[in-house]
């Protein structure tokens, strides 16, 4: 699923590289001189001798450009394999973040009434403050957060977007 913005297309690219120091900073750095901005950016380890990690790269930009740097980052020698999910049909996509909501009475009551609507849950309360988490895509995690805002939102962490590809072949 393409979805357009003012910058271009959103693309989410999964990439699988060699788990070793500076490759994270070769794969930004292709961003960063072409003048593209990174909206979300996760890593992690996936193999379990730890020689392999899976970067999730999500961007706005035209196709040309994206195709650009899929090849560049095809040809760069600790790249495995880069996807663009956009491109491969349907996938799923998530994110967790971390919400601190401040406030006593009734706007104590409306956040843990919107927390159920959205299925977030309470991981950490006081007598004042309640963090609760969320998992969604982002555009539900927007929402939310949104919403908290008007209950005495404190503080937001969010881990950024994992993505895969829908069916039974692996990246």
């Amino acid at each position: 699923m393409k979805i357009k913005t003012e910058a271009g297309e959103r693309h989410v690219l999964a990439i699988t590289v060699d788990n070793e120091a500076g490759v994270l900073a070769k794969i930004t750095g292709l961003f960063t001189a072409r003048g593209y901005n990174i909206e979300s950016l996760t890593v992690a380890d996936i193999s379990s001798d730890h020689a392999l990690s899976r970067i999730t790269i999500v961007t706005n930009g035209p196709p040309p450009v994206i195709d650009q740097i899929i090849a560049q980052l095809d040809r760069l020698v600790p790249v495995h394999r880069v996807i663009d999910l956009a491109d491969g049909g349907a996938h799923v996509e998530r994110e967790i973040a971390l919400v601190k909501v401040a406030g006593t009475g009734d706007k104590r009551i409306e956040a843990l009434r919107m927390a159920d609507v959205f299925r977030a849950k309470v991981v950490d309360t006081t007598l004042t403050s309640f963090i609760f988490e969320i998992t969604g895509n982002s555009d539900k995690v927007d929402r939310f957060i949104a919403l908290m805002r008007e209950c005495g939102l404190v503080e937001v962490g969010r881990t950024g977007v994992v993505a895969i590809g829908r069916g039974s072949e692996a990246l």
